[in-house]
């Protein structure tokens, strides 16, 4: 009996911990659980969530992609001049993720079929991509966007923030294309063993380079969304930003070594790495102190994935 419960806790952890999180934080501060907070929480949430999910097809297989930071950066000033030239909202769009893909498609080629390891490749990409959105946007922001465009990241419907939405349509595909799939089955079955998905006829450098297009994908939305909230293309967009889909991604119970994990515990982990920093804010601690706190978060959740291995 003792050992089920355990069990249950263990697998429920991210979940418990972020009601705790929230608990405690409700505790310390009541403007926490206002309605204007919480949407407030779910907006600052979307961009990092939209990015953690396509890590998590990355990480399932045991791969890692430092590039979505500048990822986002690229395809975000790309977006805001395509916008700047009156090309239309939606076809924006399409082309924008279309890049996004490709980057990620660069990515996964050569970790698959390169066989160099995706912390190099990707560390590699990271670099040149956000130089790329330098030389692109000549080290200036790209501002003056259309109220079309602007809509995605600041628009509403029903009361609910269109990217609030947009993360839900994101997780609804990814948890179908995970669950309820042959491809999403490889994934795991790739991250758990790599050999031995190879062995039964799995066309395993296929399902790697795909999780790099997804992830490259994502960075791109995201970078739509992040572009459009604010107005304006930074070439600074993105940075950090792939260590806190990492965080996300490992906080909501993914195995770093691959095969084990889910989407819903992605956004799990999104949201406590966005309760935290907002519950943090309300009580006005330091960004300094924050960076300290998110990271011992972080190892914690690491330990626990450890132990219940």
């Amino acid at each position: 009996m003792e050992k089920d419960i355990k069990s249950l806790l263990f697998k429920y952890k991210s979940l418990i911990g972020l009601i705790i999180l929230c608990v405690v934080i409700s505790i310390i501060t009541p403007r926490f659980l206002t309605v204007t907070n919480v949407l407030n929480v779910f907006t600052q949430v979307s961009v990092n969530a939209i990015i953690a999910v396509g890590m998590c097809f990355v990480i399932l297989t045991g791969g890692i992609d430092l590039s979505v930071g500048s990822t986002l950066a690229i395809t975000g000033a790309i977006a805001a001049t395509l916008v700047k030239s009156n090309t239309n909202t939606f076809v924006t769009i399409i082309a924008v993720l279309i890049i996004g893909a490709l980057i990620g498609l660069f990515n996964g080629i050569l970790v698959s079929k390169g066989k160099i390891q995706a912390f190099i490749v990707t560390l590699a990409t990271m670099t040149v991509f956000r130089g790329v959105t330098y030389v692109y946007t000549k080290g200036t922001p790209i501002s003056g966007l259309s109220s079309d465009f602007t809509v995605i990241g600041n628009g509403k419907l029903a009361g609910i923030p269109l990217p609030v939405i947009l993360i839900l349509l994101v997780v609804l595909a990814a948890w179908y294309v995970l669950n309820q799939t042959r491809y999403g089955r490889y994934v795991y079955a790739v991250g758990g063993n790599e050999d031995s998905a190879r062995l039964s006829g799995i066309n395993t450098d296929k399902i790697k380079a795909l999780v790099y297009v997804i992830c490259g994908a994502t960075a791109a939305l995201s970078g739509i969304v992040v572009t459009s909230r604010i107005g304006s293309a930074s070439p600074n967009a993105g940075s950090g930003f792939e260590l806190d889909a990492i965080a996300a991604v490992v906080l909501g119970g993914t195995s770093l070594s691959g095969g084990e994990g889910s989407v819903i515990g992605t956004i799990i982990g999104a949201m406590i790495i966005g309760v935290l920093n907002n519950g943090l804010n309300l009580m006005n601690v330091s960004p300094f102190y924050q960076l300290i706190v998110k990271g011992f978060v972080i190892i914690l959740a690491v330990i626990l994935d450890k132990k219940n291995k």
